[in-house]
């Protein structure tokens, strides 16, 4: 599972800091009192009375009432002990038919039913080496299920039916499922917890103009006179039922082949998307083979499967999802031609539900308090994946992005990695299990080696394959390959909370001729990390590396100086997660730059110049770090500069960035720059790159031509929106047409504010230029349209957010429109946009 709504919780965080009154706020939201009731129930992981051993689902699907009817044959052995009794999971259902089957022949059986659990008396009693079949015919009505999603997953019913009736404009009619964490159960009557596994059969009947998909390979098709069509998938090989799917829609079907290291074995690839993305499917999807061969290379472990099928959900309710063989992601993957020019954004994604079928599919955690042996590998997965493909500075950043999403919640602190303390197993999917866990297995993986840490991945999975893991067998493996007793490890990162926070002096003695270097832990709970710490000493150009131990609140080091160190590089390689205040002076910092040439270390060096602007080696740091050869130094160089204070050279340096730069993101950061020179001589220049290929750089130039010419921006910006347009330049444009434009630019902003993903934040930057617009319109049915666009955005959030967010939308944006239609006078449109909002605000 790949959490898109980390990317959508940083927007929030953005626009609730924009201003309204922490009163009416305050007005706005109860006061929660905190249930902590939860705090004494162990979550351990689901007892095993009967184990699944195989699943036959016969499914029709009831697009009118977004319903499924189903028939399934479970088949079923107690799993120790002898028992006459079946628990199934079977949420919001209707259930027809509760049988034993023997030599083909149902047998009615007893049961009971609460809307969740159906309780089956079975006919007699089985041991563990007897199975049996029970078959249940139910129709399962997801739409009038409520569940609570989570973090990761906004909502839980399931089975998905999208624009079912085609009644939606430019919006496909779909099916899918979301298993993940317990959805299965609302389609199908299943034990749906994580430790159960098995093998399946699915029959699918589909409208013929459809295609389909499910886990395994589709071992039959069989045309109706109907209209409709059988398709019938196959599992051969044992998996959890939250990862069981199934997909219907209209989708092309664009097909790769990977061959696997080792026995040399074709696996069919599968990209499933729709049809105005065909001609970019392998553009998007086709790296897939070569991520199969690193991930096959580095763990030593096939690809497990027979195939691997990707498609794109309509309305996903979270990133993507790594059901087994047969991953969804959300239709944020289907970007165009142009959106591609720039970059393929959902690279990291595609490498991080793919290495799931390893971890997470092939060994699944045994419950969800270890679903850290599942998410922070998949996390861990995408800076695998960067270093190999992109080089090592690409593969650093993306762990400094990991470490930082994880620092960037101090709640988060208070979280074992490993919880069997929790409210609701939703809870699970934050930056602990995802974000933290990754930085974790990038300290254990420098800690033990590379050979011994994916050695011991190759053990770790090869014990446990088609079976549950955990983060002590997870331990194991590693003590086993290394020989080394990992329990300090283990318990402190994975069984314990927090990180160090740690003050960093250093200090030189001429007279001793050495430099003695402190390391204070400074956190507030009452704990002391052990952490290995590199440190770099670097002495008239030498530089002297040192291994150390700190496992006290202060620990001194010695280390022999001749004369007073040039840099002194305290976690060398920048591997241990932490928040330091290292008080070395610029000059180090400066020297650091030029010699230690990790991307952190180059990092931090830029920000400490950044901040010394007064200072010429700091500015001549800035310069050179607009050369550096990796992106985002270059981009952050460019941005640290004001530009009214630039010299000429400088100018020029980031003038030939504009122009040639093989980053989108430097180019764009030059055009801000320039652009806020507000000269002439850019104009054209400007005009020219407003019809660049990257929707990126076309808007940057676009704002920028905005400033000196505001007359040709408009009249760009009215024929750019003629086209099919995203990104920067959507924002560009339709801030342009608000800005200059009037009533006549309704339709195009209103049709383009409403189509975009509620999850994106090209939709949050939109919604104040939207806002704007309504402020303009007078037409009383354009304007209801418009404030039900609103609307329908504000009743999009996840319920988890919209504490947050209902105060944005209901002050800042439906309350502003608001008091500009009450100042004009329109008196109609007031009871409109009043209509919309809490009576509280109005």
């Amino acid at each position: 599972m790949k959490k898109s709504l980390l990317k959508l919780s940083w927007v929030l965080y953005f626009i609730i800091q924009m201003t309204f009154t922490a009163k009416a706020q305050d007005e706005m939201n109860e006061k929660i009192i905190e249930d902590t009731s939860w705090k004494k129930n162990y979550r351990s992981f689901a007892t095993k009375e009967n184990d699944l051993v195989h699943t036959k689902l016969v499914a029709n699907f009831d697009y009118a009432q977004s319903q499924l009817n189903g028939e399934v044959w479970l088949q079923l052995r107690p799993h120790f002990y002898a028992t006459a009794q079946l628990i199934l999971d079977a949420k919001g259902m209707e259930i027809h038919q509760v049988s034993i089957v023997k030599n083909e022949t149902k047998k009615a059986l007893n049961y009971k039913y609460d809307e969740k659990i159906i309780s089956i008396d079975l006919d007699k009693t089985y041991t563990a080496n007897e199975t049996y079949t029970v078959y249940i015919k139910y129709t399962a009505k997801p739409n009038e299920y409520k569940a609570k999603g989570s973090e990761a997953i906004t909502d839980a019913k399931g089975l998905y039916f999208i624009n079912p009736l085609g009644k939606e404009k430019n919006k496909p009619t779909q099916i899918w499922t979301q298993g993940e964490t317990e959805g299965t159960s609302v389609w199908m009557p299943i034990i749906d917890k994580p430790n159960q596994k098995c093998t399946q059969e699915f029959y699918l009947n589909v409208p013929s103009k459809y295609v389909s998909l499910s886990n395994g390979l589709m071992v039959k098709q069989v045309h109706n006179k109907n209209g409709t069509r059988l398709d019938v998938w196959k599992m051969d090989l044992p998996h959890s039922p939250y990862l069981f799917f199934i997909g219907i829609g209209d989708y092309a079907v664009v097909k790769q082949e990977a061959v696997t290291t080792s026995n040399k074995k074709k696996i069919e690839l599968s990209y499933y998307i729709e049809k105005e993305y065909e001609r970019v499917a392998t553009k998007i999807y086709g790296k897939t083979p070569q991520m199969i061969a690193l991930f096959e290379k580095i763990l030593g472990v096939p690809f497990p499967w027979a195939k691997y099928a990707q498609i794109s959900g309509r309305d996903y309710v979270s990133g993507a999802m790594e059901n087994t063989t047969a991953t969804i992601h959300s239709d944020a993957v289907q970007q165009d031609a142009r959106e591609l020019v720039d970059e393929n954004i959902w690279e990291s994604t595609i490498a991080h539900e793919l290495f799931h079928q390893w971890f997470g599919d092939l060994v699944t955690a045994e419950s969800w308090s270890n679903l850290t042996v599942n998410e922070s590998f998949a996390d861990y997965s995408q800076t695998i994946w960067l270093e190999n493909s992109m080089g090592k500075d690409a593969g650093d950043y993306e762990n400094y992005k990991g470490m930082s999403g994880y620092l960037s919640s101090p709640t988060d602190a208070e979280k074992n990695l490993v919880r069997f303390y929790y409210n609701d197993r939703e809870d699970m999917f934050d930056l602990v299990s995802y974000q933290k866990g990754g930085r974790i297995l990038h300290m254990l993986r420098h800690f033990v080696g590379d050979e011994a840490f994916y050695k011991s991945l190759n053990k770790y999975l090869t014990d446990n394959k088609f079976s549950n893991g955990s983060a002590i067998k997870l331990k194991l493996a590693f003590e086993s390959v290394t020989g080394k007793d990992l329990n300090w490890f283990f318990n402190q990162w994975y069984f314990g909370n927090g990180h160090p926070y740690v003050r960093i002096t250093q200090q030189y003695d001429a007279n001793k001729k050495q430099v003695l270097v402190k390391l204070a832990q400074t956190q507030l709970q009452n704990k002391i990390f052990e952490l290995p710490v590199g440190i770099d000493i670097y002495i008239n150009g030498q530089r002297n590396h040192y291994e150390v131990w700190a496992k006290n609140k202060v620990d001194s080091f010695y280390f022999p100086a001749a004369t007073e160190p040039d840099n002194v590089n305290v976690d060398n390689d920048k591997i241990l997660l932490w928040e330091k205040n290292d008080s070395k002076p610029l000059k180090q910092f400066i020297y650091q730059y030029y010699h230690a040439r990790n991307f952190l270390d180059r990092n931090e060096a830029l920000n400490e110049a950044s901040q010394n602007l007064k200072s010429a080696e700091a500015k001549q740091l800035i310069q050179d770090a607009m050369k550096d050869p990796f992106y985002v130094i270059r981009a952050k160089a460019i941005n640290s500069l004001n530009p009214m204070s630039i010299n000429e050279a400088t100018e020029k340096i980031i003038y030939t960035a504009a122009q040639k730069d093989r980053s989108y993101i430097v180019r764009e950061e030059a055009i801000n720059i320039i652009g806020a020179l507000n000269k002439e001589k850019y104009r054209n220049e400007f005009i020219n790159w407003t019809k660049d290929s990257s929707y990126t750089i076309a808007g940057a130039a676009l704002e920028a031509l905005d400033a000196i010419d505001s007359v040709t921006a408009y009249q760009i910006a009215k024929a750019a929106s003629k086209a099919p347009i995203k990104k920067r330049l959507n924002t560009v444009v339709t801030k342009l047409l608000t800005k200059y434009g009037d009533e006549s630019e309704f339709d195009f902003i209103a049709n383009k504010f409403e189509s975009l993903n509620s999850q994106s934040e090209e939709k949050f930057q939109m919604t104040q230029s939207f806002a704007a617009l309504l402020m303009k319109t007078k037409d009383a049915e354009k304007f209801k349209r418009g404030i039900d666009i609103i609307v329908a955005f504000r009743e999009s959030i996840p319920a988890q957010y919209r504490t947050q967010t209902d105060p944005y939308f209901n002050l800042k944006v439906l309350g502003e429109i608001l008091k500009a239609k009450k100042q004009n006078g329109e008196n109609e449109l007031v009871k409109i946009v009043s209509a919309a909002m809490p009576m509280l605000i109005k």
